[in-house]
């Protein structure tokens, strides 16, 4: 029953492992759409600006054609003016010049005015142009790397999979029965849960004391009383310390002799002794 908690606690380390795994497995498209869109976004406004631009451009030109024909006008006018045979007709000649003219002049200013926003328009489209050529190498090496990385992924999923089979199969019935059963209930997990303090680990309810020995027996499958989930006891283990080392002997033989000579020699009165 040991080898049963112990594959239990391995699977759910698994299947944690795998949820990760399939959640950035699914989010990568969803990456790579957005990515995807923001490009758009920005091709869809370039585009906007050039027609803005080709616009401005069109009617700049059209501004041009008709101070072109403004002063042709003039032209044909101050020529027939010439020709004039009454003070009425040359007063008509001559107003109509001055309406060219005035036409003239407001198309001009005009003009002056498109200028400078059709300069600024025209650096923007230039600079967003340039903009959008980089950023569209950037946008295709991020989903390069996210395809590379949902590879990896999947890779990494299979090998998992492949191992919960296999300790899935090692497992008692009654201990995959209820191991599914609980992956259904709490899919997001856990579903197996350290109570060697006495307590729940997901629930946290204080186990009976009778449950609790029994869990400590370690010898049956335990669920929480509250959640129902499969708790474990996991001790820590003890680590005997190392005996203190003893003193060697050599060491201890010349603290002796230097003990002795330090001490003077006596007789059997307690006199002292002269050794020489």
């Amino acid at each position: 029953m040991v080898e049963d908690i112990e594959l239990l606690v391995t699977l759910q380390g698994l299947d944690l492992r795998a949820g990760e795994l399939k959640k950035e497995i699914a989010l990568l498209p969803k990456d790579i759409a957005a990515i995807e869109k923001t490009l758009e976004g920005h091709r869809k406004r370039l585009e906007a600006n050039k027609a803005t631009l080709a616009v401005a451009l069109k009617e700049r030109k059209q501004a041009d054609l008709d101070v072109q024909a403004n002063k042709q006008k003039v032209e044909k006018l101050r020529e027939q003016m010439m020709s004039a045979k009454t003070n009425e007709q040359y007063r008509a000649f001559q107003t109509e010049i001055e309406y060219c003219e005035q036409a003239i002049k407001k198309i001009e200013d005009r003009v002056l005015e498109m200028m400078d926003g059709l300069e600024a328009l025209e650096k923007n489209v230039k600079a967003a142009d340039a903009a959008l050529k980089a950023e569209n190498g950037q946008v295709e090496a991020q989903k390069s790397e996210a395809r590379n990385r949902s590879a990896e992924d999947q890779a990494k999923l299979a090998a998992i999979m492949a191992e919960r089979k296999g300790a899935m199969e090692k497992l008692t019935g009654q201990g995959a029965s209820l191991y599914e059963r609980l992956c259904r209930r709490y899919p997001a997990g856990p579903v197996i849960t350290d109570a060697t303090k006495g307590q729940c680990g997901a629930c946290h309810l204080t186990l009976r004391p009778q449950l609790f020995q029994d869990l400590r027996r370690r010898d049956k499958l335990i669920v929480c009383e509250s959640c129902g989930r499969l708790v474990f006891y996991n001790p820590p283990a003890i680590v005997d310390e190392p005996p203190m080392p003893a003193a060697p002997v050599q060491a201890a033989t010349r603290t002796r002799q230097r003990r002795e000579a330090a001490t003077p020699a006596t007789g059997p009165a307690g006199r002292r002794v002269d050794m020489s």
